[in-house]
């Protein structure tokens, strides 16, 4: 956190640090700070199912040290909005909000999260925070526990935009909502199991909406739903876009551009 509040991006950039699984933190030229779907526990550990979901990326911020203008999550399940990790955050008092679907809302309120400082958000719903707009865009739900999934275009002014998907499964109606907003970085699963993109849907994805950078996620944090990133780098080359591929190494500060 004292690496993220002494960063002062320039105009007309972002910077970035992924935590992992499909956790962000961003910061504007404003100096406006948003988390998106910060994992930093061992929550999802053990597996009701039997699956071996032991945390794989070290916590790199505590959650009770995080701190925001606004922390927003694209759906409710535990590695994305995480109540190990939201009560912290909530109880130290350093979030100037919480912001998500429909089904993110009891999890907020249950962490703490006064109704005041609790708001909804859809694909095709706009939340201004300075500087910054997010722009609600469309997912395919993964499973039948939350029908609320939804990713966010993440755009600074007169900067880049940066397309955090979500969990999703394929659809054509997904690259059309990339297509809309045209993004410069998009940050999708690669995955597979459980319904979410493949490291070659991934790549579709990309090839279609042409951003010019695409940073894998999801794929790093359990042992039982993970995929070695150099097959979605692959997979672009197949494609005939393998110049758009970019690592994000958790921890380490990632700055991204307008075109």
């Amino acid at each position: 956190m004292n690496e993220i509040d002494a960063t002062k991006p320039d105009r007309q950039t972002m910077a970035l640090w992924f935590l992992g699984q499909n956790g962000w933190v961003i910061k504007s030229p404003a100096g406006k700070l948003l988390l998106v779907d910060p994992y930093l526990t061992d929550s999802c550990h053990p597996s009701r199912r039997g699956l071996d979901l032991r945390r794989q990326v070290p916590v790199l911020i505590a959650p009770q040290d995080l701190r925001a203008d606004m922390l927003a999550c694209t759906h409710s399940h535990k590695d994305h909005a995480d109540p190990d990790t939201l009560c912290p955050a909530c109880q130290a008092g350093r979030i100037g909000g919480f912001l998500g679907p429909a089904q993110t809302q009891a999890v907020f309120a249950q962490a703490g999260a006064t109704e005041s400082e609790r708001r909804v958000t859809w694909p095709g719903d706009v939340v201004e925070l300075g500087d910054i707009r997010l722009h609600g865009t469309f997912a395919l739900p993964t499973d039948t526990s939350d029908l609320t999934h939804m990713g966010f275009v993440v755009e600074v002014d007169d900067g880049p935009k940066f397309w955090i998907t979500g969990d999703t499964a394929w659809c054509d109606l997904l690259a059309e909502s990339g297509l809309d907003h045209q993004p410069d970085v998009i940050a999708c699963p690669i995955n597979g199991g459980y319904a979410n993109l493949s490291h070659w849907e991934a790549a579709e994805l990309t090839k279609r909406v042409n951003p010019r950078l695409a940073i894998p996620c999801h794929y790093d944090m359990f042992a039982d739903n993970s995929c070695d990133p150099r097959m979605f780098a692959a997979s672009l080359t197949v494609k005939g876009v393998g110049d758009k591929y970019c690592h994000a190494q958790p921890g380490k500060k990632l700055v991204i551009s307008g075109a």
